[in-house]
């Protein structure tokens, strides 16, 4: 079976950024993580993928199909939550629906009306006087009414309170129990990654620094403190960052097991976050 999702080769140039060559695979059945970032290029990569920016060079490959040439049938199966709102304002919940619904060929009523009852939207309200929260998850009830198999999410738990993004990453984690459909997650809160993410793309400054499983990274990478007389010139280039100060170091490492085996006690070895891998990388790239 074909990947859900298959970009190559990539680009697009604009006066001041580019996205340089591109390149990330998404199957069927798992969540993909794309962190970086502000400015890094995950909203301008979504844009590309949705069409809603031309590509300068590359493909783009959903469901198979080509996102230009197939374009209405690839937007028929495919579901979108934004951070920012894009429904008529004026227009209530219901209304709304009615608008929608009118655009796919597969709408459900019935997983419609399952899901306004679960998120207690209430259908009479305006979008306009929703709240944040109330209007992300009437996105995301949008997007699963129509049985949406790639649901493509940019930033959606930005400005959410804790309790609204735990909602969010539940619905995720049922609606991937189908491994026929996949989810494409942008965001820079990576916390919301550690718990649902089944792989992580990270790019920065327009070009894709991995794209790889998430166990991988966290069982792998380690976050190393200790004092700077047991750093040497070969240690150091074992580091994919280092923060220094008088007292001592930390530093990422991509095999903290083989640390261990060199330094012993001399060091603290810690599984890092994803927000750590992330913060090493592009604090690295931004001093080269």
């Amino acid at each position: 079976m074909e990947p859900i999702l298959e970009i190559k080769n990539l680009g697009k140039s604009f006066k001041d950024f580019s996205l340089k060559k591109i390149n990330l695979t998404l199957e069927r059945g798992f969540i993909m993580g794309f962190i970086g970032p502000n400015g890094a290029g995950k909203s301008t990569t979504i844009k590309l993928i949705m069409n809603l920016l031309r590509k300068d060079e590359g493909e783009i490959r959903i469901f198979g199909k080509d996102h230009i040439k197939d374009e209405l049938e690839i937007k028929n199966r495919i579901g979108f939550v934004f951070d920012e709102n894009h429904f008529y304002e004026e227009l209530t919940v219901q209304e709304m629906k009615w608008v929608v619904s009118k655009l796919y060929k597969t709408w459900d009523d019935a997983a419609f009306t399952r899901y306004i009852e679960r998120f207690q939207l209430p259908l009479n309200r305006k979008i306009k006087d929703l709240s944040k929260g109330m209007k992300m998850k009437f996105a995301l009830t949008i997007a699963l009414s129509h049985n949406a198999e790639l649901l493509i999410m940019d930033e959606p738990t930005s400005g959410l309170d804790p309790l609204v993004r735990s909602e969010l990453l539940e619905i995720l984690g049922e609606l991937i129990q189908d491994e026929n459909k996949a989810v494409f997650f942008s965001t820079h809160i990576t916390s919301d990654l550690d718990k649902i993410a089944d792989y992580i793309t990270l790019i920065n400054n327009g070009e894709i620094i991995f794209s790889t499983a998430k166990d991988d990274l966290l069982n792998n990478y380690g976050l190393v403190k200790g004092d700077k007389k047991v750093l040497d010139e070969n240690l150091r280039e074992s580091f994919i960052g280092l923060k220094e100060n008088m007292y001592g170091f930390e530093g990422l490492v991509r095999d903290r097991n083989n640390v261990r085996r060199m330094f012993g006690d001399r060091v603290l070895v810690e599984k890092p976050s994803l927000e750590d891998i992330m913060l090493y990388y592009t604090r690295r790239e931004q001093n080269v």
